[in-house]
């Protein structure tokens, strides 16, 4: 498994070419894209067949709208996921290959695309999938950063701009994707400069900051969305789930509610019992005005939280053992593993083929059946902290550590939040947690016998680095003694 690989210097083509094929029959397993109703809300605002809101990420619409345009097609949206989860894959597995000198080990990092708990969403056009491949291509951009030369100070500066903007496309694809984000940030810097400085640190900050800021502004003066103030549905589960009936009312009178809103709270509360509906109770419970569309409850977020902030505080107890109840259900009993298919009457895109989603169906939904530990919430926040405080202590401990800290705090970010218990919620924790353990498995093959040979025949370690040059070199690690632990 370790043999030298210096007489192979066409090994990461071929990694290269197992990596296209894959993407290709993942993108045709998927054609022309799985679309749940959230995704037909998206390509309805693509198409230009319903206003653009922020209910949803606008800057998906805008880049779906644009590769309609190139391509002519709607499915394209569903082959780029696939294009970048394998390129990124790719990138992963070779680095590794020239670290460590295993073709098993790199093959194994491929091998991720085709897991059951990753392959299952590959091609559905979710705003979760695309957070998650914008990280994980953010993470290749570091493994490439780990083996820079010295000399490749521009390089650097390139890959830290390339690096910002996937993190910020991952934070307006899902505003909690900060959470996750900032982790994958520190990596990225780390891998550029092993000990960057404060000055180095404020640029690179500064930097990120001010592709989101850019990034934000011309998306919202391109789309124009409508402002949905989601945050309201989260205000609206707390008071109906927590207070009673009767609070509730007295609650919408102090808040100077109209009567038909009043009307609304006490009718949600009434529906929404927690044998019904444990949560999501603006789509269960209320009376909903579909002429109004996704603005509707917005129009009420001011009311909702002056409410919120008059009445939970007194309740402090119930609202914990309820969000705590809700976060309980997402780890425990979660849900949706599986999106099968398109739904129906998809705008401009055509029903994918019933036998390729029937294979899909077979492979996922029975390996969920024989592990159904990988589509678990808990079982991926367990690898996450056991990462995070036992990374190992092979050449990948840091990257390990930090991708247990991103799906830790990421997992952690729904505990006030979490309006359902689907896995999607739990796809970058399931993508970075399984990426992990597989570093910490070859971090531990390559510290033995023949493993640091390999790893030294099959990429020369950059020069060592000077002092006065340490601020821009290449990574640490990289020297011999640290290839070799």
């Amino acid at each position: 498994m370790w043999s030298n690989l210096s007489d192979r210097p066409l090994w990461p083509w071929g990694l290269a070419a197992i990596a296209a094929f894959c993407g290709w029959g993942t993108a045709m397993l998927f054609s022309p894209g799985y679309l749940s109703l959230d995704s037909v809300d998206q390509l309805q605002q693509a198409l230009g067949k319903v206003p653009v809101t922020d209910w949803h990420p606008p800057v998906m619409a805008l880049l779906w709208r644009a590769l309609i345009d190139v391509t002519g097609s709607p499915g394209a949206m569903a082959a780029l996921q696939s294009a970048v989860l394998w390129a990124a894959l790719w990138v992963i597995a070779w680095r590794v290959w020239a670290r460590t000198g295993s073709r098993v080990g790199s093959l194994a990092i491929l091998a991720i695309g085709l897991a059951p708990h990753i392959i299952t969403f590959t091609g559905v056009v979710w705003k979760d999938v695309q957070m998650a491949f914008a990280l994980l291509a953010a993470c290749a951009i570091a493994f490439v950063a780990r083996d820079l030369p010295a000399e490749r100070t521009v390089t650097r500066w390139l890959l830290l701009a390339l690096g910002a903007i996937l993190i910020t496309y991952a934070i307006l694809a899902r505003k909690n994707a900060l959470l996750a984000g900032i982790p994958v940030f520190y990596l990225l810097v780390r891998s550029l400069w092993p000990t960057p400085g404060r000055r180095k640190w404020l640029i690179s900050a500064g930097a990120l900051i001010a592709t989101a800021a850019v990034a934000s502004g011309v998306v919202s003066a391109v789309a124009k969305p409508l402002e949905t103030r989601q945050f309201s549905q989260i205000l609206l589960d707390d008071l109906v789930h927590v207070l009673t009936v009767e609070e509730v009312r007295a609650a919408a009178g102090k808040a100077a509610t109209s009567p038909d809103f009043q009307e609304a709270m006490v009718t949600t509360t009434q529906r929404c019992t927690p044998e019904r509906n444990l949560s999501d109770a603006y789509w269960r419970c209320y009376p909903r005005d579909k002429s109004l569309g996704l603005t509707e409850l917005g129009r009420h977020a001011d009311e909702l939280t002056d409410m919120w902030i008059s009445e939970i505080p007194g309740h402090l107890p119930e609202y914990a053992q309820y969000r705590l109840q809700v976060f309980s259900k997402v780890l425990f009993q979660g849900r949706y593993t599986y999106q099968d298919g398109t739904i129906a009457n998809a705008p401009g895109i055509g029903e994918p083929v019933e036998r390729r989603t029937q294979i899909l169906k077979y492979y996922v939904v029975g390996m969920g059946e024989d592990l159904p530990m990988l589509f678990a919430g808990w079982f991926w926040l367990a690898v996450a902290l056991t990462l995070t405080f036992k990374p190992g202590r092979g050449q990948y401990a840091m990257p390990v550590r930090v991708l247990g800290i991103s799906s830790a705090v990421y997992i952690a970010g729904y505990l006030p939040t979490v309006p359902a218990g689907d896995f999607r919620y739990f796809y970058w924790p399931a993508l970075a947690g399984t990426l992990a353990l597989l570093l910490v498995w070859l971090g531990r093959k390559a510290a033995k016998g023949s493993g640091p040979k390999d790893a030294a025949a099959a990429e020369p370690a950059p020069a060592p680095v000077r002092k006065r040059d340490a601020d821009s070199a290449a990574p640490a690690e990289l020297s011999g003694a640290d290839v070799r632990s």
